[in-house]
């Protein structure tokens, strides 16, 4: 691939192209508003004028509402020798373009599942998409050349390429992504009338769980607009489960010892499929997921710190697998929770002592 034309320069559009000009692609740049693909250009990802002619690659970057209308406003025009998408749903886009009578066998449905909660070109990264699964829907009717694009497009992003059929894309992707969006804002709604007392004890928990809540409304009714039955199937699972724990709860205030203990395993129950759910999704890189340990570390809130604990577990020859840090409400310091292989952790847990640091058991 030596040249590109990226449609949409929002987040996912400015990440790809930066990835891509970074790598010797020639990037073009269009948007339906000039001055967010000034931006990016502005940003490296490419020139904001039109290609001289047809490029290898046209990438459609907008929201699924207008991706079908946009791909066949680009295919008319004959703007690319092969055309793909980066909608976050595969089959509603693909059912547009059909209706619409286009020669279908120069296009392919993607998807690559990365993102953040911020959103326009300068939220944009090379590195969006590197190890991130990058979903490739072709049909019988897919060229070759045009599959072979795509794939090229995903190894340029250091992406990792799964192939699927599209509606089953689209059942996942309620599962993993968009049911989540919608129980993450749900549970933060419960936060925005709270007392200040209550609001002011949030801890890492909540704050895991409504991360993603500071998502945009508009881009999320796109999707979800793209999308809604599957997530309303997914939304049904997780509230006849709501259901129950609800009465599980109930029962658990009962005088009668039976009812207590029948609402003690409604509780067990769902907490241990959570579990077991749990343990399924992908570790590290992907692979499956790993046992790790964590070494839990008193940090101070000042210039340096995490420079010099990840410089001491070094020293250790310790590699910090994951880490995350919890910070103490109304003091300058917290707790740096650093994961590492089992092995390990006795070995870092000495050095760190040994360089005065102080570990929460």
């Amino acid at each position: 691939m030596r040249t590109a034309l990226v449609i949409g320069t929002g987040l996912i559009g400015t990440s790809a192209a930066l990835a891509l000009q970074s790598r010797g692609v020639q990037v073009h740049l269009a948007d339906h508003d000039p001055a967010q693909a000034r931006t990016a250009a502005a940003l490296g990802a490419g020139t904001d004028e039109e290609p001289g002619g047809p490029v290898d690659l046209a990438i459609v970057a907008v929201p699924p509402a207008h991706t079908a209308h946009t791909l066949a406003d680009a295919m008319r025009r004959d703007v690319a020798r092969g055309y793909l998408d980066v909608a976050s749903v595969k089959a509603g886009p693909r059912r547009e373009l059909e209706a619409l009578g286009l020669d279908l066998s120069r296009y392919i449905g993607t998807h690559p599942m990365a993102g953040r909660e911020r959103s326009g070109p300068l939220a944009g990264t090379a590195e969006l998409f590197e190890g991130r699964p990058w979903v490739l829907t072709p049909t019988r009717d897919t060229d070759t050349e045009v599959l072979n694009l795509a794939l090229e497009l995903v190894a340029l992003c250091r992406a990792v390429p799964v192939v699927m059929d599209a509606e089953a894309h689209d059942r996942a992707v309620a599962l993993v992504s968009h049911t989540p969006q919608l129980i993450s804002s749900m549970v933060a709604a419960r936060l925005e009338e709270a007392d200040e007392t209550a609001v002011r004890l949030c801890g890492q928990g909540i704050r895991d769980v409504t991360r993603i809540a500071a998502s945009n409304p508009a881009m999320w009714l796109d999707i979800l607009s793209a999308n809604p039955g599957p997530v309303a199937d997914v939304l049904a699972a997780v509230a006849s489960d709501l259901e129950g724990t609800v009465r599980a709860l109930r029962a658990l205030q009962s005088a009668e010892e039976d009812e207590r203990d029948g609402g003690a395993a409604g509780i067990e129950d769902v907490l241990r499929r959570g579990n077991a759910g749990r343990e399924r999704v992908p570790g590290k890189h992907g692979a499956a997921p790993a046992a790790y340990e964590t070494v839990t570390v008193h940090i101070g809130d000042q210039p340096g710190e995490l420079a010099r604990i990840f410089a001491d577990a070094g020293r250790a020859g310790v590699n910090i697998e994951d880490v995350r840090i919890e910070h103490a409400t109304g003091q300058q310091a917290g707790l740096i929770q650093l994961t590492v292989e089992p092995q390990a952790a006795p070995g870092l847990t000495a050095t760190l002592r040994e360089r005065g640091w102080s570990i929460r058991q």
